[in-house]
């Protein structure tokens, strides 16, 4: 497929498609005429490539990381070193302060609603 329809089917710019080829998070074949031609595979790849970014990563650690999941499904493969899973265990353990920090917010924001709309309790939103 080209990289406009893979854009399309991804919700990702052809830009960003570009930049991930760059970076060898993504592989397109040429056409004769020089054109990316992308195969079916490569739309689970910008999916997982996007939720990697989502949880924080930098192209660099997912570049490490690619090679030891499945796209298809997001699974492990049994290509994953000792020190990429102590890498991956630091930054889930950031992601796990990012989301104490983000409750925390919500908490403030809870209390200062509550405070001005006059309802004086903390609000019960999970």
């Amino acid at each position: 497929m080209r990289i406009g329809e893979l854009a399309q089917r991804t919700g990702v710019s052809e830009r960003s498609l570009r930049y991930y080829e760059q970076q060898g998070l993504l592989v397109a074949d040429r056409t004769p005429g020089g054109h990316r031609d992308y195969s079916e595979g490569a739309v689970d790849r910008v999916i997982r490539i996007q939720e990697l970014f989502a949880a924080g990563l930098n192209s660099a650690k997912i570049t490490q990381l690619l090679p030891c999941m499945r796209d298809t499904d997001g699974g492990p493969s049994e290509f994953a070193t000792p020190q990429l899973v102590a890498d991956l265990t630091t930054e889930r353990a950031r992601v796990d302060r990012m989301i104490i920090d983000l409750v925390r917010a919500r908490e403030v924001l809870d209390e200062v609603i509550d405070t001005a709309s006059g309802r004086g309790g903390s609000s019960a939103m999970p």
